[in-house]
Protein backbone atom coordinates (compact mmCIF):
# COMPACT_ATOMS: atom_id res chain seq x y z
CA UNK A 1 0.00 0.00 0.00
CA UNK A 2 2.52 2.23 0.57
CA UNK A 3 4.47 1.90 -2.57
CA UNK A 4 1.86 2.93 -4.75
CA UNK A 5 1.47 6.97 -3.91
CA UNK A 6 5.43 6.45 -5.26
CA UNK A 7 5.01 4.80 -8.56
CA UNK A 8 2.11 7.33 -9.23
CA UNK A 9 3.88 10.36 -8.68
CA UNK A 10 6.71 8.71 -10.59
CA UNK A 11 4.36 8.25 -13.49
CA UNK A 12 2.93 11.97 -13.26
CA UNK A 13 6.28 13.20 -13.60
CA UNK A 14 7.38 11.63 -16.56
CA UNK A 15 4.24 12.15 -18.66
CA UNK A 16 4.96 16.26 -17.73
CA UNK A 17 8.28 15.59 -19.13
CA UNK A 18 7.19 13.97 -21.78
CA UNK A 19 4.83 16.91 -22.29
CA UNK A 20 6.99 19.44 -22.02
CA UNK A 21 9.54 17.75 -24.52
CA UNK A 22 6.98 17.61 -27.72
CA UNK A 23 5.50 21.58 -26.91
CA UNK A 24 9.65 22.83 -27.26
CA UNK A 25 9.61 20.15 -29.99
CA UNK A 26 7.03 21.95 -31.61
CA UNK A 27 7.20 25.57 -30.93
CA UNK A 28 10.42 26.35 -31.61
CA UNK A 29 10.18 26.05 -36.10
CA UNK A 30 7.28 28.38 -35.24
CA UNK A 31 9.82 30.60 -33.86
CA UNK A 32 12.07 30.36 -36.50
CA UNK A 33 9.54 31.04 -39.33
CA UNK A 34 8.42 34.03 -37.80
CA UNK A 35 12.00 35.30 -37.31
CA UNK A 36 11.94 34.98 -41.42
CA UNK A 37 9.13 36.56 -42.24
CA UNK A 38 10.00 39.38 -40.48
CA UNK A 39 13.18 39.44 -41.90
CA UNK A 40 11.25 39.25 -45.31
CA UNK A 41 8.95 41.88 -44.48
CA UNK A 42 11.53 44.39 -43.43
CA UNK A 43 13.36 43.84 -47.10
CA UNK A 44 10.45 44.06 -48.79
CA UNK A 45 9.74 47.36 -47.09
CA UNK A 46 12.83 48.99 -47.10
CA UNK A 47 13.11 48.27 -51.19
CA UNK A 48 9.65 50.07 -51.37
CA UNK A 49 11.00 52.66 -49.40
CA UNK A 50 13.99 52.99 -51.46
CA UNK A 51 12.04 52.78 -54.85
CA UNK A 52 10.33 55.35 -53.50
CA UNK A 53 13.32 57.65 -52.98
CA UNK A 54 14.39 57.32 -56.32
CA UNK A 55 11.11 57.79 -58.24
CA UNK A 56 11.22 61.41 -56.14
CA UNK A 57 14.70 62.07 -57.02
CA UNK A 58 13.85 61.53 -60.28
CA UNK A 59 10.94 63.45 -60.58
CA UNK A 60 13.05 66.40 -59.17
CA UNK A 61 15.62 65.66 -62.08
CA UNK A 62 13.30 66.13 -64.94
CA UNK A 63 11.14 68.88 -63.46
CA UNK A 64 14.49 70.82 -63.35
CA UNK A 65 15.68 69.66 -66.64
CA UNK A 66 12.38 71.17 -68.34
CA UNK A 67 12.29 73.84 -66.24
CA UNK A 68 15.36 74.67 -67.87
CA UNK A 69 14.89 73.36 -71.55
CA UNK A 70 16.26 76.06 -73.66
CA UNK A 71 13.56 77.92 -75.79
CA UNK A 72 14.23 76.95 -78.95
CA UNK A 73 13.96 73.42 -79.89
CA UNK A 74 16.32 70.83 -81.49
CA UNK A 75 15.66 68.98 -84.25
CA UNK A 76 15.08 66.28 -81.77
CA UNK A 77 12.84 68.18 -80.10
CA UNK A 78 10.48 68.98 -83.25
CA UNK A 79 10.41 64.86 -84.06
CA UNK A 80 9.47 64.28 -80.76
CA UNK A 81 6.27 67.43 -81.16
CA UNK A 82 5.56 67.38 -84.15
CA UNK A 83 6.46 63.51 -85.68
CA UNK A 84 8.33 62.93 -88.83
CA UNK A 85 5.39 63.20 -91.03
CA UNK A 86 4.43 67.04 -90.01
CA UNK A 87 8.35 67.91 -89.75
CA UNK A 88 8.89 66.68 -93.41
CA UNK A 89 5.79 68.38 -94.40
CA UNK A 90 6.92 71.46 -93.02
CA UNK A 91 10.61 70.70 -94.77
CA UNK A 92 9.04 70.30 -97.99
CA UNK A 93 6.79 74.00 -97.34
CA UNK A 94 10.38 75.66 -96.65
CA UNK A 95 12.06 74.72 -99.51
CA UNK A 96 9.13 75.68 -101.71
CA UNK A 97 9.58 78.91 -100.08
CA UNK A 98 12.99 79.09 -100.78
CA UNK A 99 12.71 78.18 -104.19
CA UNK A 100 10.28 80.97 -104.50
CA UNK A 101 12.26 83.70 -103.51
CA UNK A 102 15.48 82.64 -105.32
CA UNK A 103 13.52 82.74 -108.37
CA UNK A 104 12.29 85.76 -107.80
CA UNK A 105 15.68 87.28 -107.28
CA UNK A 106 17.36 86.55 -103.51
CA UNK A 107 20.10 84.06 -104.94
CA UNK A 108 23.57 85.30 -104.42
CA UNK A 109 25.64 85.86 -107.67
CA UNK A 110 28.83 87.23 -109.02
CA UNK A 111 29.02 90.68 -110.22
CA UNK A 112 31.48 91.90 -112.91
CA UNK A 113 31.15 95.30 -112.51
CA UNK A 114 31.97 96.12 -109.00
CA UNK A 115 28.77 95.09 -107.21
CA UNK A 116 26.66 97.58 -110.17
CA UNK A 117 24.19 95.35 -111.90
CA UNK A 118 24.58 95.12 -115.60
CA UNK A 119 22.19 96.02 -117.98
CA UNK A 120 22.75 92.68 -119.85
CA UNK A 121 24.44 89.17 -120.82
CA UNK A 122 24.18 88.41 -124.37
CA UNK A 123 25.32 84.78 -125.33
CA UNK A 124 25.93 84.87 -129.25
CA UNK A 125 25.27 81.22 -130.05
CA UNK A 126 28.32 79.45 -131.99
CA UNK A 127 29.81 75.94 -132.94
CA UNK A 128 33.53 74.28 -133.36
CA UNK A 129 32.76 75.32 -137.32
CA UNK A 130 31.67 79.14 -137.00
CA UNK A 131 35.23 80.35 -136.77
CA UNK A 132 33.96 82.35 -140.44
CA UNK A 133 31.34 83.66 -138.83
CA UNK A 134 33.06 84.80 -135.06
CA UNK A 135 35.20 87.19 -137.34
CA UNK A 136 32.44 88.73 -139.39
CA UNK A 137 30.65 89.74 -136.09
CA UNK A 138 33.77 90.65 -134.31
CA UNK A 139 34.48 92.91 -137.77
CA UNK A 140 30.32 94.09 -137.68
CA UNK A 141 28.16 95.28 -134.82
CA UNK A 142 30.12 92.72 -131.74
CA UNK A 143 32.99 95.19 -130.71
CA UNK A 144 36.68 94.00 -129.90
CA UNK A 145 39.42 94.28 -127.53
CA UNK A 146 39.25 97.82 -125.59
CA UNK A 147 36.26 98.82 -127.37
CA UNK A 148 34.31 95.16 -125.56
CA UNK A 149 35.60 96.46 -122.62
CA UNK A 150 33.84 99.78 -123.09
CA UNK A 151 30.97 98.00 -123.43
CA UNK A 152 31.23 96.64 -120.55
CA UNK A 153 31.54 99.34 -118.38
CA UNK A 154 28.01 100.70 -119.87
CA UNK A 155 26.85 97.43 -118.54
CA UNK A 156 26.68 95.19 -121.42
CA UNK A 157 28.32 92.00 -121.73
CA UNK A 158 28.98 89.53 -124.73
CA UNK A 159 30.14 86.49 -124.77
CA UNK A 160 30.04 83.66 -127.54
CA UNK A 161 28.68 80.70 -125.67
CA UNK A 162 29.79 76.90 -126.98
CA UNK A 163 30.29 73.73 -124.91
CA UNK A 164 32.99 70.78 -125.20
CA UNK A 165 33.84 68.10 -127.98
CA UNK A 166 32.74 65.02 -127.71
CA UNK A 167 36.01 63.93 -127.61
CA UNK A 168 37.78 66.05 -124.56
CA UNK A 169 40.46 67.73 -124.78
CA UNK A 170 40.99 67.40 -128.48
CA UNK A 171 41.83 69.68 -131.53
CA UNK A 172 38.54 71.17 -131.77
CA UNK A 173 38.68 72.35 -127.86
CA UNK A 174 42.12 73.01 -128.33
CA UNK A 175 41.25 75.66 -131.14
CA UNK A 176 38.81 77.36 -128.87
CA UNK A 177 41.20 77.63 -126.29
CA UNK A 178 43.42 78.90 -127.83
CA UNK A 179 40.98 81.30 -130.00
CA UNK A 180 39.37 82.61 -126.16
CA UNK A 181 43.12 83.30 -124.65
CA UNK A 182 43.55 85.66 -127.90
CA UNK A 183 40.16 87.62 -128.27
CA UNK A 184 38.81 86.91 -124.17
CA UNK A 185 35.14 86.83 -125.62
CA UNK A 186 33.77 83.10 -125.12
CA UNK A 187 31.87 81.60 -122.33
CA UNK A 188 32.86 78.06 -122.34
CA UNK A 189 30.56 75.55 -120.96
CA UNK A 190 32.10 72.94 -119.55
CA UNK A 191 29.45 69.91 -118.90
CA UNK A 192 27.98 70.69 -122.12
CA UNK A 193 28.64 68.48 -125.11
CA UNK A 194 28.60 70.53 -128.20
CA UNK A 195 26.31 69.09 -131.12
CA UNK A 196 23.17 69.77 -133.15
CA UNK A 197 21.12 67.36 -131.23
CA UNK A 198 21.90 68.86 -127.63
CA UNK A 199 20.84 72.69 -128.34
CA UNK A 200 17.64 72.61 -126.40
CA UNK A 201 19.57 71.42 -123.17
CA UNK A 202 22.49 74.27 -124.06
CA UNK A 203 19.85 76.71 -123.50
CA UNK A 204 19.75 75.64 -119.88
CA UNK A 205 23.29 75.59 -119.80
CA UNK A 206 23.64 79.33 -121.13
CA UNK A 207 21.06 80.59 -118.71
CA UNK A 208 22.27 78.94 -115.75
CA UNK A 209 26.42 80.06 -116.69
CA UNK A 210 25.26 83.57 -116.87
CA UNK A 211 23.47 84.08 -114.19
CA UNK A 212 26.32 82.63 -111.93
CA UNK A 213 28.79 84.12 -113.72
CA UNK A 214 27.58 88.07 -114.01
CA UNK A 215 24.53 89.98 -112.38
CA UNK A 216 22.07 91.32 -114.81
CA UNK A 217 18.82 92.56 -115.27
CA UNK A 218 18.36 90.58 -118.91
CA UNK A 219 20.44 87.35 -120.22
CA UNK A 220 19.78 87.11 -124.17
CA UNK A 221 19.81 84.36 -126.12
CA UNK A 222 21.06 84.90 -129.69
CA UNK A 223 21.83 82.72 -132.71
CA UNK A 224 24.90 82.97 -135.14
CA UNK A 225 22.81 83.63 -138.46
CA UNK A 226 21.73 87.42 -138.12
CA UNK A 227 23.27 90.44 -137.43
CA UNK A 228 22.61 92.48 -134.41
CA UNK A 229 21.54 95.81 -134.12
CA UNK A 230 22.86 96.49 -130.67
CA UNK A 231 22.81 99.67 -130.06
CA UNK A 232 18.72 99.32 -130.85
CA UNK A 233 18.65 96.16 -128.75
CA UNK A 234 20.61 98.18 -125.89
CA UNK A 235 17.56 101.25 -126.06
CA UNK A 236 14.66 98.47 -125.78
CA UNK A 237 16.16 96.90 -122.86
CA UNK A 238 16.76 100.22 -121.27
CA UNK A 239 13.38 101.31 -121.99
CA UNK A 240 12.37 97.17 -119.97
CA UNK A 241 14.70 97.82 -116.83
CA UNK A 242 13.61 96.86 -113.55
CA UNK A 243 10.63 94.86 -115.29
CA UNK A 244 10.68 91.42 -113.57
CA UNK A 245 9.25 88.43 -115.15
CA UNK A 246 10.02 89.53 -118.65
CA UNK A 247 9.68 87.11 -121.49
CA UNK A 248 10.63 88.84 -124.57
CA UNK A 249 11.00 87.95 -128.26
CA UNK A 250 8.94 87.27 -131.73
CA UNK A 251 5.53 86.05 -130.10
CA UNK A 252 3.91 82.75 -132.13
CA UNK A 253 2.76 79.71 -131.72
CA UNK A 254 1.90 76.75 -134.53
CA UNK A 255 1.34 73.65 -136.04
CA UNK A 256 3.42 70.39 -134.62
CA UNK A 257 4.65 68.53 -137.04
CA UNK A 258 4.02 64.70 -136.24
CA UNK A 259 5.98 63.42 -139.66
CA UNK A 260 9.10 61.61 -138.44
CA UNK A 261 11.45 63.41 -141.44
CA UNK A 262 9.82 66.40 -142.02
CA UNK A 263 11.23 69.78 -141.59
CA UNK A 264 11.01 71.13 -137.39
CA UNK A 265 9.85 67.07 -136.46
CA UNK A 266 8.86 67.29 -132.87
CA UNK A 267 9.23 63.52 -131.39
CA UNK A 268 7.19 64.00 -128.76
CA UNK A 269 4.19 65.36 -130.44
CA UNK A 270 1.75 63.87 -129.08
CA UNK A 271 2.58 65.62 -125.33
CA UNK A 272 0.79 68.46 -127.56
CA UNK A 273 -2.66 67.67 -127.61
CA UNK A 274 -5.63 66.81 -130.25
CA UNK A 275 -5.18 70.33 -131.81
CA UNK A 276 -1.28 69.43 -132.50
CA UNK A 277 -0.41 73.63 -131.73
CA UNK A 278 2.50 74.51 -129.74
CA UNK A 279 1.77 77.11 -126.76
CA UNK A 280 2.60 81.03 -127.07
CA UNK A 281 6.26 80.82 -126.79
CA UNK A 282 9.20 83.52 -128.20
CA UNK A 283 10.41 82.10 -130.92
CA UNK A 284 13.58 82.38 -133.90
CA UNK A 285 17.12 83.64 -133.19
CA UNK A 286 16.61 86.20 -130.51
CA UNK A 287 15.08 85.30 -126.63
CA UNK A 288 14.98 87.86 -124.08
CA UNK A 289 14.92 86.92 -120.49
CA UNK A 290 14.83 88.93 -116.90
CA UNK A 291 17.16 87.81 -114.11
CA UNK A 292 14.39 86.45 -112.01
CA UNK A 293 13.00 83.73 -115.29
CA UNK A 294 16.93 83.06 -115.84
CA UNK A 295 17.74 82.40 -112.28
CA UNK A 296 14.21 80.06 -112.42
CA UNK A 297 15.82 78.36 -114.80
CA UNK A 298 19.00 78.25 -113.06
CA UNK A 299 17.48 76.88 -110.07
CA UNK A 300 15.44 74.22 -111.61
CA UNK A 301 17.39 73.04 -115.08
CA UNK A 302 17.83 69.76 -113.46
CA UNK A 303 14.30 68.91 -114.05
CA UNK A 304 12.77 71.18 -116.81
CA UNK A 305 11.97 69.37 -119.76
CA UNK A 306 13.68 69.72 -123.12
CA UNK A 307 11.92 69.16 -126.51
CA UNK A 308 13.04 69.04 -130.12
CA UNK A 309 13.92 72.86 -130.28
CA UNK A 310 15.34 75.23 -127.50
CA UNK A 311 12.84 78.42 -128.11
CA UNK A 312 9.95 75.69 -127.35
CA UNK A 313 11.69 74.31 -124.77
CA UNK A 314 11.60 77.73 -123.20
CA UNK A 315 8.37 78.56 -123.77
CA UNK A 316 7.23 75.07 -122.15
CA UNK A 317 9.51 76.61 -118.65
CA UNK A 318 7.65 80.28 -118.90
CA UNK A 319 3.79 78.49 -118.66
CA UNK A 320 4.76 77.11 -114.93
CA UNK A 321 5.37 80.70 -114.63
CA UNK A 322 3.79 83.83 -113.92
CA UNK A 323 5.78 85.59 -116.80
CA UNK A 324 4.91 88.71 -118.71
CA UNK A 325 4.75 88.02 -122.65
CA UNK A 326 6.13 90.44 -124.59
CA UNK A 327 6.02 90.66 -128.39
CA UNK A 328 8.43 92.79 -129.74
CA UNK A 329 8.10 92.66 -134.07
CA UNK A 330 11.58 93.92 -133.92
CA UNK A 331 13.34 90.90 -132.68
CA UNK A 332 11.46 89.24 -135.96
CA UNK A 333 12.97 88.27 -139.00
CA UNK A 334 11.20 87.66 -142.03
CA UNK A 335 13.74 84.91 -143.26
CA UNK A 336 13.01 83.08 -139.93
CA UNK A 337 9.24 83.62 -139.65
CA UNK A 338 9.34 81.47 -143.39
CA UNK A 339 11.69 78.99 -142.15
CA UNK A 340 10.10 78.13 -139.10
CA UNK A 341 6.45 78.53 -140.22
CA UNK A 342 5.12 75.46 -138.18
CA UNK A 343 6.75 76.45 -135.18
Amino acid sequence: METLPTTTVTSSKSERRGRSSKYQSTSKPSVIMAFFSCVAWLYVAGRLWQDSENRVILNNMLKKNYDQKPKVLTVDDKLMVLGCKDLERKIVETEMELTLAKSQGYLKSGSSSGGKRLLAVIGVYTGFGSHLRRSTFRGSWMPQGDALKKLEERGVVIRFVIGRSPNRGDSLDRKIDDEDRARKDFLILENHEEAQEELPKKVKFFFSAAVQNWDAEFYIKVDDNIDLDLEGLIGLLESRRGQDASYIGCMKSGEVVAEEGGQWYEPEWWKFGDEKSYFRHAAGSLIILSKNLAQYININSGSLKTYAFDDTSIGSWMIGVQATYIDDNRLCCSSIRQGKSSK
